[in-house]
This record gives structure tokens, sequence and C-alpha cells, in this order.
């Protein structure tokens, strides 16, 4: 930790700190937030969320004015918990101001590196599989990983910034058990998971990057195709350690994308998630930007040679957590 926060002291970043109770912990489909209420002097009572993410916090920030800040963040997550998962956890978030994507996306390289420098590993090992930390990284598109390892011309199924059910299932019916209610996003990630995941990092960090529209979450649509977004994520040993974004400014796109998401909670776990009304504004007025959100215990665990997340924070989890 102290390496890393050097390396963004010399890169003239400031270090944040941000609110862990928030309106909204995110508005990701999959994503559950544990929940508190406040009680006023009054007896009043107000709900309020353990955040998932520092992000919505940090982009007022950036929307304030703030050029690059970086911050080690305390997130909860609900419905996690494994050998590379933990209710709670460290997640090492930065933000670059009018700087494209490729700028983080090299940080996240170099970041990796410096934290097994500091450790002293020569190379990261997990579950059998090994990649060299300071070796040039594998870049790879998502369309061409799903062409590699599963056959799929995953672009095909895209049109018009949507999935298209069908086509899909098509292409992945005698690869994996596909439901009724499967949706376009629940094919991805099933092939995602089972096929190309377990590919990457292999030998070396890879990046997979140019994840499809559907996917982008809050990631901006590309320039260089209308199919793709400017999302990336880096991986380790088959270990997703990474997830960056060229920042989506839009927020009339960005309140559509979450509806859907909300829309889409409801109907799979009966519940939603209320909307940042600040953060959505600041979207509005935020300048251009990329961020990354990295979490940092699979980095040390895989910087230390550990078998698991647990191993290397101070108090894990007990009582069936």
């Amino acid at each position: 930790m102290r390496a890393i926060r050097t390396w963004f002291d010399e890169q003239g970043f400031t270090e944040v700190e941000t609110a862990i109770l928030q309106v909204s912990p995110g508005n990701e489909i999959h994503l559950h937030a544990p929940r508190t209420e406040l009680i006023d002097a009054d007896g009043g009572r107000t709900l309020r969320y353990l955040r998932t993410s520092p992000e919505f916090a940090c982009k007022k920030l950036l929307a304030a004015g703030e050029k690059r800040i970086f911050e080690f963040a305390r997130v909860f997550r609900d419905r996690e918990r494994g050998r590379l998962h933990l209710p709670e956890f460290t997640m090492l978030e930065w933000y670059r101001a009018n700087e494209t994507y490729d700028a983080v996306m090299a940080d996240g390289i170099v970041l990796i590196a410096h934290a097994a420098q500091a450790t002293g590993i020569g190379q990261f090992s997990f579950q059998g599989k090994i990649a060299d930390p300071f070796a040039e990284p594998e870049m790879l598109t998502v369309a061409r990983a799903f062409e590699r390892f599963a056959g799929i011309d995953l672009l095909a199924t895209i049109g018009d910034g949507e999935g298209d059910r069908a086509r899909l299932a098509a292409a992945a019916q005698t690869k994996t058990r596909i439901a009724t209610d499967d949706t376009w996003s629940d094919i991805f990630s099933k092939i995602l998971v089972e096929y190309v995941e377990p590919n990457l990092g292999q030998g070396r960090l890879t990046v997979l990057y140019e994840y499809p529209l559907p996917e982008a979450a809050l990631a901006r649509v590309a320039a260089t195709d209308a199919r793709v977004a400017e999302r990336f994520e880096i991986y380790a040993c088959g270990v997703e350690l990474a997830n960056g974004f060229g920042e989506l400014t839009d927020a009339a796109e960005q309140r559509r994308r979450f509806a859907l998401a909300m829309d889409e909670k409801q109907r799979r776990y009966d519940e939603r998630y209320p909307l940042d009304e600040d953060f959505l504004a600041a979207v509005a007025c935020m300048p251009e930007a990329s961020g990354v959100a990295l979490g940092f215990d699979r980095l040390v665990m895989l910087a230390s040679g550990a078998a698991s997340v647990d191993q290397v924070v101070w108090t894990p989890p007990t009582g069936g957590t």
C-alpha cells in the first residue's frame, strides 16, 4: 500500500476519502448492498446504503474540479463470499480527468507490477496458473476472446446498441445451459465465466477490452465501433483484478441505463435501488475522464502468494459470513 501511495503521489494524484453511507449504493443488476437507517435527533429515520464502490462520490469530485484522484475505499457487498470474495473489502479506485482510458489502463499494468516488486515475488500463482506481472501484457478484445475460446461471433449478436438474445442463444446452445428466462447478458456472462476467463492472464497479464455495449455499465461508447464500449478488465491467473472505463458523461444515457438495470433487478431479485440524483447531475457537468476500480485484496493475495483473500486481511469474516 505504501509503494502504491508513493506512485500516485509521484504522478500528481490527490488521495481522497469519501463517504461510506450513500443514498444509492450503485445501480447494477447483480450487486447487492447492506443497508442501514440513520436516526435523527427527533427520531426520524432515513434509509442509507453501504457503498459497493466509491465511484459515485469520486465522479462528483471530478465534476467539482478535481483532476487526478485516488482512494483506498472500504466497500461492502451482500451475496458475495468465497476464495476471491469478501463481504467487506478494499477497493482501490483512481480517476484521471481529461485523459483517455488508455492512460488508466497503463496505470493498472504499472501498479500491478509495483505490487509484485514491493513483495519481491517473481511471478503470480493461483490454482495452478502462473503469470509474470512484469511481462508485456496480452491485449485482447472481448470479441476476439469469444471467437478464440468459445467459437462465437459476439459482435454479430449486437445491433442498435442492444444484444440479440436469440442469436446469442443459438450460437451458445451447444456450449452452456441456457434457461428460458436468460437474457442476452446472462448468456454472455455464462460464456465469459466458463470459456473465456479461465484462459486469461496465463503466463502474463491479459487486458480484456472493448466490452460489448450491453455490458457498458458506466462506460461511454467507443468512437471506433458503436457496438462496443470503452471498458476493460485486467486479469492475472484467471483472476479479475481491475475494471476500467472511459467514463460516460451523458447523464440522460446514464439514467436510461440505470432505469433498465433496476427494472431487471426488480424482476430478478424483487428489489431496486434509488437513483442518486446528485450523481446524475455531476455526470452532466463532469469533464471527459477515465477511471479504474482494482480489487486491492486480490492483488495482495497474488503478490504475496496467498491461496485466498482471507489470508491477506487482518480480520477475516467469522460467524458464517
